[in-house]
């Protein structure tokens, strides 16, 4: 008799290790499961891409970048085109099936390889003239382009030249726009802190004020750099723009060409864009 009952809560001890363990286990194995369900669950972070260095830049296709001054008829300077020549040349773009990139997308294009839109084209102004807003913003809209306004700030509400109001709806239709100086003193002349205060760091507070947003992108008053300079220029913006000389190697972030669009044909454009930018 004392056998049995011995026997029987052996049995019984075994028993209720056993249910022990096992519930242990399925604990163990719920936390593990809601761990990795957890891990897994997380959004996983996106890996940084590395930017191009200066090389790869320099060896990446250039994108044309178009540059128009004045839209006026009778001045036969190589700095204007009529408004007949200026509808021609965004007609033939939108015929053959160009797209206007803005800077932000040529920026990821040129650092990240992000990809840009089928036949990119960047189309450009300088100097704020009044016929940019009313002749030129138009015609790109109709097209469904936009473009790029360099402005040099001295020229705010003076005769021939635009608004402040104007290049706030510039920026609100989806145009950019960008610093071309104070005054149109070339780059190599900025000596002094005053200098650079005085021709980018104060109008480019300025203008940030008029369109709402940051002023990422600069043009060089006649296209004219030096290496010193494009290297401050680089602490206040991504991309600076020059005419179609030769690029600095070690910022050519800072030294994007572009070229200035004379009285030429629909199809003359077309050609000098082609051999221009390779």
């Amino acid at each position: 008799m004392l056998m049995k009952q011995y026997l029987h809560l052996t049995l019984a001890l075994l028993l209720t290790l056993f249910a022990g363990s096992c519930t242990q286990k399925t604990q163990q194995s719920s936390n593990t499961t809601k761990t990795t369900t957890t891990e897994v669950g997380k959004p996983e972070a996106k890996a940084e891409t590395a930017p191009n260095t200066p090389a790869q830049i320099l060896a990446k296709p250039q994108i044309p970048v178009l540059c128009y001054h004045r839209i006026s008829e009778g001045n036969k300077s190589e700095y204007t085109v009529s408004p007949a020549t200026f509808t021609a040349h965004i007609k033939v773009l939108a015929d053959s099936g160009y797209h206007t990139v803005s800077p932000d997308q040529l920026y990821d294009y040129l650092l990240y390889n992000k990809p840009l839109p089928e036949k990119p084209v960047m189309i450009t102004f300088d100097d704020s003239r009044s016929e940019h807003f009313d002749i030129a913003a138009p015609l790109l809209e109709k097209s469904g382009f936009r473009g790029v306004f360099f402005i040099m700030t001295i020229t705010y509400n003076k005769k021939n030249y635009m608004t402040k109001e104007q290049i706030g709806q510039l920026a609100k239709s989806g145009h950019t726009v960008g610093m071309h100086s104070w005054d149109h003193t070339m780059v190599p002349k900025y000596n002094t802190p005053d200098d650079w205060q005085k021709q980018v760091v104060s109008p480019k507070e300025k203008l940030e004020s008029i369109t709402g947003g940051k002023v990422n992108y600069w043009a060089y008053p006649n296209g004219v750099y030096d290496h010193k300079g494009a290297a401050e220029l680089s602490k206040h913006f991504k991309l600076s723009f020059i005419l179609s000389t030769k690029r600095d190697t070690l910022l050519p972030l800072q030294t994007v060409r572009r070229i200035i669009v004379p009285e030429w044909s629909a199809q003359g454009l077309l050609k000098a864009m082609r051999r221009t930018f390779k």
